[in-house]
């Protein structure tokens, strides 16, 4: 009792290895998964050939295929040994050949592998690069399960299985979240084989080839640039070390604390004005500090890289039970208070305050929409945005009324504090809109300032009533232009 495993190679009988060619010649039947494969027509003439194609005619999707074979080949090994040819190499891209060994171990039915030459050494050979040099292999069909997938741009990728151009019509979509749409890639048909042929064409024709079929797989070459995180990490890591940079290696984590906080506004600034290039550049800085933070935290063997991405990546399913778990949420609403209720869990349950875990040194107006977030949680707020109306003019009145600095620092900051709960009351983020009203300042003095030299006017030499006709000119150029709404 027993089954054999043999690899029939990736072309014709020519692939085959000695000692799979002696197994098949001994066998008296052989089963395939498919006969669909070159070297079929190459087996011995004694042997009988029976193959599970008829199985994917029937079945609804992939695993039930590989279920049903593997319970065929068990139930065969039952009577006697049991000769299974696949294509390729047992071992690459043969889900199969997995599953059969896990079936088998439990059965306690034994399995012997005959290696065979994998499909990737022809492909290697058909796009002239060396596998050692670093190489990614992948599936084609389980690529597709991706919404991002696994993949380093740094490093060529070869793919498997594009057996069809619908797949090769959703794979393009997959890989273009990495690659760039005109990313020249090659398609290999027929790797080995005298019909042989290597299709070079942007990502973004892969599905437009007549010529795909069972035997195509995708090659794709690495980025002519560094795109990834690790390289970026070796980068930061080669600046820390003793040849790099003296300014680099002398930075602490504290000390980077300064540079990392106008990087975040920077980002914002970006984000306010609808830089996209200007984000994507900000965005670039950001990582560059993350990434430094935990090069010197490595360096000190407190935590790594790894680890920091583990980290948030394990939160943010494990907050998320309504995607990767059986928790239902109807709406956003719903969705917070999972999150803070499992938040609170992670944590030991409630804080000894609402307002624990508020960072002190968030921008004040954020800091402030937190607070009166949280606390409005349990009720403490007005019933409705009217009292909040009042309120605002009683600080006013109290602020008018103020004497001395402090006094007047005082109710300013309530004042302030009011206006910031009737943001929320607005559904307004405060923060973004005192951002957006400086930046609407900045430009509408800008503009004065180029219509005052363009005038030659000096604005120091004119009153308040004729710096105010500038700005309402100006205010109307720039709504007649579009470059701003009406505020």
């Amino acid at each position: 009792m027993g089954i054999t495993v043999v690899g029939l190679g990736p072309g014709d009988g020519r692939f085959l290895t000695r000692e799979a060619w002696q197994v098949l010649a001994e066998a008296g039947t052989v089963y395939l998964r498919t006969k669909r494969h070159p070297a079929v027509a190459d087996l011995p003439g004694s042997v009988t050939l029976v193959s599970f194609d008829a199985i994917y005619e029937t079945a609804v999707n992939f695993e039930s295929v590989y279920a049903q074979i593997v319970a065929e080949l068990l139930r065969l090994a039952e009577a006697g040994p049991v000769v299974y040819a696949v294509p390729g190499h047992p071992h690459v891209g043969e889900s199969t050949v997995t599953a059969l060994e896990t079936a088998a171990q439990a059965a306690g039915v034994p399995v012997r592998i005959v290696p065979g030459l994998s499909f990737v050494e022809p492909m290697l050979t058909a796009v002239g690069y060396d596998g050692l040099d670093g190489l990614q292999l992948f599936d084609a069909v389980e690529m597709l399960a991706f919404h991002y997938p696994p993949l380093n741009p740094d490093v060529p990728l070869l793919l498997g299985q594009v057996y069809s151009r619908l797949v090769a019509s959703d794979l393009k979509l997959v890989l273009t979240a990495v690659y760039p749409e005109e990313h020249p890639v090659h398609l290999i048909h027929a790797a080995g084989l005298a019909g042989q042929s290597v299709e070079q064409v942007p990502l973004y024709a892969i599905d437009h080839s007549e010529q795909i079929s069972h035997l195509t797989s995708l090659y794709v070459p690495a980025l002519p640039y560094k795109a990834s995180l690790p390289a970026l990490a070796e980068t930061v890591a080669v600046l820390r070390s003793p040849d790099g940079c003296p300014w680099d290696r002398e930075q602490t984590p504290q000390s980077m604390r300064a540079d990392f906080l106008e990087e975040a506004g920077e980002v914002l600034e970006a984000l306010d004005t609808y830089d996209d290039e200007g984000l994507q550049e900000e965005l670039g800085d950001m990582f560059y500090h993350l990434v430094m933070q935990t090069q010197m935290a490595s360096e000190e063997e407190i935590f790594r890289l790894s680890d920091v991405i583990a980290g948030i990546e394990a939160k943010l399913k494990r907050r998320h039970p309504h995607v990767w778990g059986d928790w239902e949420a109807a709406d956003t609403a719903a969705v917070l208070r999972n999150w803070e209720k499992i938040k609170q869990d992670e944590k030991g349950g409630q804080p000894a305050s609402l307002l624990d875990n508020i960072p002190v040194a968030l921008p004040a107006l954020a800091r402030s929409q937190k607070i009166q977030h949280k606390v409005a949680k349990v009720g403490f707020d007005w019933p409705n945005v009217a009292g909040v109306y009042e309120k605002l003019q009683e600080e006013l009145a109290e602020l008018r009324a103020a004497v001395t600095p402090a006094e007047r620092q005082a109710e300013l900051g309530d004042i302030l504090f009011v206006l910031v709960n009737l943001a929320r009351w607005l559904d307004v983020d405060a923060e973004s809109a005192l951002r957006e009203a400086n930046l609407r300042f900045a430009r509408r003095f800008q503009a004065v300032e180029q219509l005052a030299a363009a005038r030659q006017i000096d604005l120091k030499q004119l009153d308040l009533a004729a710096l105010d006709a500038l700005w309402e000119e100006v205010k109307t150029t720039l709504r007649a232009s579009g470059l701003e709404e009406d505020a």
